[in-house]
This record gives C-alpha cells, structure tokens and sequence, in this order.
C-alpha cells in the first residue's frame, strides 16, 4: 500500500546506481510506481463518480422522476445528434477561418485591416449569441426584402437563409470573434527570431507565415480551438429558437407536449455531457499525438 500511497516499492540502496542495468531498471522501477499511483487515484475518483450518481438518482427518484418514459423517449431526443454535431463542425471550421483572417488583421501595420478586426471583435464578442441569431434569422430577410423592393432581388435572396444556415453564420460569426484572440496570442507567441531567420533565407513574409510561423502557432492553439469545439456544441443549443430538429429542440418538443419538462431535459443534459466527456478524450488523444511528434 506504501507504493500506492507515492512512495518507491523498490529501495534505491538496492540498486548500483553507478552500473546502466540497475540505473534503467530503477528508472522502469519508478515509472511502474508512478503508473499504479495514477491508476489507484483514478479508482478514487471513479468510486467518487459512482457515489455522486447513486446520490442523484436517489433524490430523483423522491421527485418521483419517470425514468421509464425518459428512457422510452430518448431514442427521438438521440436522432437530433446529427444536426446537433453538423452545425458544430460546419461553423467551427467557418470560425477558424474567421479567426485566422481576423489575427491577421488584429498583427497588421494597416490601419484599415486593424479596425476592420478590431470592430468585429468587439461587436461580437459584446453582444449575446442570441441576439446574433436573432438579427441574422429575423434580421437579414427585413434586409434583403429591401433590397429587393429597389430592384435586385437576386441580391435580395442572398439574405434569406433557412434556420440552420441562419444558425451557422451565427455561431461562425461569435466564434469566429473569439478565435480571432486565440490565433492572434498563438501567432505571437513564435519568437521574431522565426521570422529573421525566415527572412535571411530569402523568404517572403507571406511564405514565412505559411511555411514556419503557422505550423508552429497551430501546437499551441489546437488544445484552445478544441475547448470552443466543446462550448459550441452547447451553444448550438440555441438554434432551437429557430426550429432547427436538433437535440434540444426535440426534447423541448415532447416536454412540452406530455408535461415531462424534467425528464425530457435530463436526456438532453446527457447527450450534452456525453458528448462533451467524448470530444475530451479525443482532445486528449491529439494532444498527446501532438507532444509525441514535437519530442521526437
């Protein structure tokens, strides 16, 4: 029990620290004590978790919480996982290439480029998401209906977007805003010396981005833009509002139509979690990928 507590199972005196054998197998020694103090702090943690769980469905269970009919219910809650995950993909990919241009913008020595970012920053990162979709699903068909009222309906068309369009410019559009500070610090981060060195090679500064600064900058934000993948697979909860069949919407549906508000909402609580424990795995695992490669 000693080991799992921290301390070696195996004594140092034991070995011949001045002999390579005794010195990689004290070495192996070690890591193997270290790997069974991790595993009995998971075992730990998990029997916490357990507790925790077995505590919440008690008090549920006194709320006389109908599990069956959240259990028989939540096949039609899961199908909206794909519109749930599709719009997260689709506008987190629209928002890194926001962001990138945005960074860009924000390090530029140009005044228009530098304001141009710098208000898009603040407007969205200063305004709730909501209201953001609200003005692009409400807002912009009044806008293009104007448009086509002086004469350019085609260009009046491009502003009516259906839900789930509307839902994506949205979120691309505040992520895309928050980002934007995210690749700006990653960028910065690579020393000017990057770009000297560059330069003395005969690179121009667009290659230098392109070819040394943005693959090294990427290390540093991925664990970042993995977090906002994260958040924005919940906030894409709020496209509901528009009547998008995601997972919320759903839940909503049936809460509303039976009176099972709880119930409908702890499924879509846990498809949410879910979701997010799976997406941190596979952060995890890119992450450690990622450290491997730089080390070797």
């Amino acid at each position: 029990m000693s080991t799992l507590a921290g301390s070696p199972s195996q004594d140092p005196g034991r070995y011949d620290l001045t002999r390579l054998e005794d010195q990689r197998a004290f070495a192996d020694q070690l890591l193997a004590d270290n790997r069974r103090r991790k595993l009995w702090q998971r075992l730990k943690i998990g029997l916490v978790w357990a507790a925790l769980f077995a505590l919440l469905a008690w008090l549920l269970f006194l709320l006389h919480v109908d599990f069956g009919y959240a259990i028989s219910h939540a096949g039609f809650v899961l199908e909206g996982i794909w519109t749930t995950l599709g719009v997260s993909f689709v506008s987190i990919a629209i928002a890194t290439l926001l962001a990138l241009v945005g960074a860009l913008g924000r390090l530029s020595s140009n005044t228009l480029a530098q304001g141009v970012s710098g208000f898009y920053v603040s407007l969205f990162r200063g305004t709730p998401l909501l209201v953001q979709i609200f003005i692009v699903y409400q807002g912009l068909p009044q806008i293009g209906l104007q448009i086509s009222e002086r004469g350019y309906p085609d260009i009046g068309r491009l502003f009516i977007l259906t839900a789930i369009q509307s839902g994506i410019l949205a979120l691309s559009l505040n992520y895309g805003a928050y980002m934007t500070e995210i690749f700006r610090a990653g960028i910065q981060a690579i020393g000017n010396g990057q770009w000297q060195a560059a330069a003395a090679l005969g690179m121009r500064r667009l290659q230098t981005l392109r070819m040394v600064v943005l693959p090294q900058a990427t290390r540093l934000i991925i664990p970042a833009i993995g977090n906002q993948f994260i958040a924005m697979q919940k906030d894409s909860s709020l496209v509901y509002v528009m009547g998008v069949w995601e997972v919320t919407y759903r839940a909503n549906r049936l809460a509303r139509a039976d009176s099972m508000y709880i119930e409908m909402f702890l499924v879509a609580a846990a498809i949410y979690w879910l979701l997010t424990i799976i997406s941190e795995w596979l952060q995890g695992r890119l992450e450690q990928r990622m450290a491997r490669s730089e080390h070797r």
